[in-house]
């Protein structure tokens, strides 16, 4: 099984970026500017939009809400690049652990009590 840190990296941020790169093109960017405002490639930006990567887990109207709002302020200059780590985290902590692990198939129990911090809610 793949630990939590793991999983955050293959499947949270990548469906964070792909939430936030289709807002930011919902605004009216290009995925030009999308890509140099993420600090991606715009290969990634296509990838993300076509739901090649990022796909792997749905997240919940909460998350999506947050996303939103953050590629509003991206869009309008309320938000920088500079915020994009804190911002990213921020919203990665609010993704329900348990909702990731159920839609991979994970049973919460496989976990070790020492791998509980690397994903922002509780296992509870």
């Amino acid at each position: 099984m793949k630990p939590p840190c793991e999983i955050v990296v293959w499947y949270v941020i990548p469906a964070i970026r792909s939430e936030l790169a289709k807002e930011l093109l919902n605004l009216g960017m290009k995925q030009k500017d999308v890509s140099e405002l993420m600090d991606i490639t715009q290969p990634a930006v296509s990838q993300y939009i076509t739901d090649k990567r990022g796909s792997g887990i749905k997240l919940d109207d909460h998350v999506k809400y947050m996303i939103k709002d953050f590629a509003l302020e991206l869009s309008t200059g309320e938000s920088t690049k500079a915020d994009l780590i804190s911002r990213t985290c921020s919203i990665c902590k609010q993704v329900e652990t348990v909702d990731v692990l159920t839609q991979l198939g994970i049973d919460k129990s496989e976990l070790g009590e020492d791998c509980q911090s690397c994903m922002g809610s509780e296992l509870e």
